[in-house]
Formats: structure tokens, C-alpha cells, sequence
């Protein structure tokens, strides 16, 4: 299982990870970062796994399926790395899989994936804020716990002393924050 979960490195590929609760504009932001640098962008896992899920069985998300949609999540990763160039945007990672079970399972974790995901390197994290407004789906549900979600998701993040940004505001503001960020990152990294 260990193996299915790892990471592998690319080139002098940037990885960035949009990272944040449900609901924060995730996944179109990642689309519209990966459309304005010409690269790619990984999907959310979890999301096709659970609605698939949701629509056989009216079940959502439980322990059980945590590694399944890990797997997943790194085999779209790692393919999707393979073939990005410079930038790599990442609708979310292993670490919000953590998070998540932390918050629905009794702060409980499987050693399994929380190896792999503290081990997985990424340059930036966009900590993607809660000043959107909340969008009822069939998998979302805590609109009245973003406040709790979010601070989960901060604290990991600082916990594990990794670097992140906040975003903040609409999604115009969020997109041309994180493009400026994105571009000082670049030229740092030019710069080592």
C-alpha cells in the first residue's frame, strides 16, 4: 500500500496545492491557474469516488474508503506531474484526506496515509479562506461548521510548518493574489 501512496518527485517542478474547506472555490480556481500558465491540474479524488458512491448507495464518505481515495488521489498526482511543465496546481492532496478524517472520525487517522502525506513535498499551499458562499451539493455537509473546518485545515498546515498563503475574497481577487504569488515564486525559484 505504501508504495501506491509515494509521491515521486519531478523535475524542477512547482507544486502548488489548493488546500482549504469544502465549498472555497478549490477546484475552479485550480482550473483557471492551470488554463493561465498553460499546465496541468490534478482533480479531486475524493469527490468522483464519493458521488459515484453516493449515487449506487445514498452513502457518503466512511473510514473504509479514506485509503481507496488516497490511492487514487496520488496515482492522478503522479500522472498528471509526468506530464505538467513547471507548474503543477493540485485540487487538493493527501494532507486534506487527513484533515477530513481527523475532523469525521474521532481524530483518528490511519498510519497508512499519514505517513505518505506528511512525506509528500509541495512548494506552496493556498489555504483557500471561507468568504465565499457556501454551494449545497449531495457530498457537502457542514455549511454551519466552516468556522472549525477552516482552523483545522490553518492548523495543520502550521502544525507541520509547511508554506502556505492565504486567499482571500472573491474569486477575481483570489485568482490574481495567487498568480502574483505564484510568479515571486517562480522567479525565486529561478533565483536559487
Amino acid at each position: 500500500m505504501e508504495a501506491k501512496l509515494e509521491q515521486r518527485r519531478s523535475r524542477n517542478l512547482l507544486k502548488i496545492v489548493l488546500f482549504g474547506p469544502e465549498s472555497t472555490g478549490k477546484t475552479t480556481l485550480a482550473q483557471m491557474l492551470a488554463e493561465h500558465f498553460n499546465t496541468r491540474w490534478v482533480p479531486e479524488y475524493m469527490r468522483e469516488y464519493l458521488q459515484v458512491k453516493w449515487d449506487k448507495e445514498q452513502k457518503s464518505c466512511e473510514p473504509h474508503d479514506l485509503l481507496p481515495i488516497a490511492v487514487g488521489q496520488m496515482a492522478l498526482e503522479n500522472k498528471m506531474a509526468a506530464k505538467a511543465d513547471e507548474l503543477l496546481f493540485c485540487d487538493t492532496n493527501l494532507l486534506e484526506l487527513v484533515v477530513y478524517s481527523r475532523a469525521y472520525y474521532d481524530e483518528i487517522v490511519d498510519p497508512s496515509l499519514l505517513k505518505p502525506a506528511l512525506k509528500a513535498q509541495y512548494d506552496l499551499y493556498f489555504l483557500t479562506y471561507i468568504d465565499v458562499p457556501w454551494v449545497e451539493d449531495d457530498l457537502r455537509d457542514r455549511p454551519l461548521q466552516r468556522d472549525q473546518m477552516f482552523d483545522r485545515f490553518k492548523s495543520t498546515l502550521e502544525k507541520n510548518d509547511l508554506p502556505y498563503r492565504l486567499l482571500q475574497g472573491n474569486l477575481q481577487q483570489r485568482f490574481e493574489t495567487a498568480v502574483k504569488i505564484i510568479e515571486e515564486l517562480k522567479i525565486q525559484k529561478i533565483e536559487l
